[in-house]
């Protein structure tokens, strides 16, 4: 059984961060986001960034107009709790560290300056509007979500996502560059992980309740090891290659269902940008 902690070999890793660290630039057309690895075929199926931006300023405008109907009507658009609560963040990641640069720096983790979650813009509620907030959001929603069969359609691809994943996870070529990724890191003095994500998650980083790590000198090298080995291996693009596979013979098993999905997407930004027009 593997031990997660810090070894005698990790000192030569140490070194190799502060070689890394001296090298200068990275190569251009390296690897550093997941987008970098081009979109996968469920990605036209899916709710995306610019999907959830849009559809909270719709629903901010929506909700704004419910609390002046219900006595409210200086309500703000992006408001503040009465009390501030406490938020856990949920790190998540489909590859692992891919940026060279930021896990020389920041490790697994993110400049602390750069908050994940934006924090609210305006002011904080009453406890009256507090009170009415739900209603309201809920109302908001049911308009968004006008005219779309939320058990059977909405988000098909999402649904089929675990199935999928699962079937790659059973891929023995995924297994094979996840083993010489593996091997790559422990040669480097550090744990031999399972699996790219399984560095990125482990326990030793000591994420805190904004999901940040605590970016210690072990967890710098063990990612730079980590990045360097998916580069030089290609990791990051075996895996990406399989997964794309997987969702292609998904979709073409499934089509009808994942067109009904595609169809329930569309429904719903024409039912944002009505309100945005409207609103907005």
């Amino acid at each position: 059984m593997t031990k997660r902690g810090w070894r005698p070999g990790a000192v030569a890793a140490v070194a190799m961060l502060a070689a890394i660290c001296a090298s200068g630039p990275e190569r251009q057309g390296a690897v550093r986001t997941a987008s970098d690895l081009g979109a996968l075929p469920s990605a036209r199926y899916d709710y995306t960034p610019q999907d959830y931006q849009r559809s909270q300023r719709a629903s901010a405008l929506l909700t704004r107009q419910c609390m002046a109907e219900h006595g409210h009507p200086d309500f703000p658009l992006d408001p503040r709790y009465p009390t501030d609560p406490v938020v856990a963040t949920m790190v998540s990641t489909d590859f692992g560290a891919l940026d060279l640069a930021a896990a020389r720096r920041w490790g697994y983790g993110w400049d602390p300056a750069k908050p994940v979650v934006p924090r609210p813009k305006g002011r904080r509620m009453t406890s009256a509007e507090y009170a009415d907030l739900p209603a309201c959001n809920a109302q908001a929603n049911r308009r968004l979500m006008r005219g779309i069969d939320l058990k059977r359609d909405w988000l098909y691809a999402s649904t089929r996502a675990i199935e999928v994943d699962k079937a790659l996870k059973r891929d023995p070529r995924l297994h094979a560059a996840w083993d010489e990724w593996s091997r790559c890191v422990a040669e480097q003095g550090f744990t031999r992980y399972p699996d790219p994500i399984a560095a990125y998650t482990d326990d030793a980083w000591q994420r805190g309740g904004d999901g940040n790590t605590r970016h210690t000198q072990r967890e710098r090298a063990t990612a730079v090891a980590d990045v360097t080995c998916k580069r030089r291996l290609h990791t990051a693009e075996r895996w990406h290659s399989l997964w794309a596979q997987k969702q292609t013979m998904d979709i073409t098993r499934h089509r009808d269902r994942y067109a009904a999905g595609l169809k329930a997407l569309r429904t719903y930004r024409a039912n944002i940008a009505e309100v945005l027009k409207k609103l907005g």
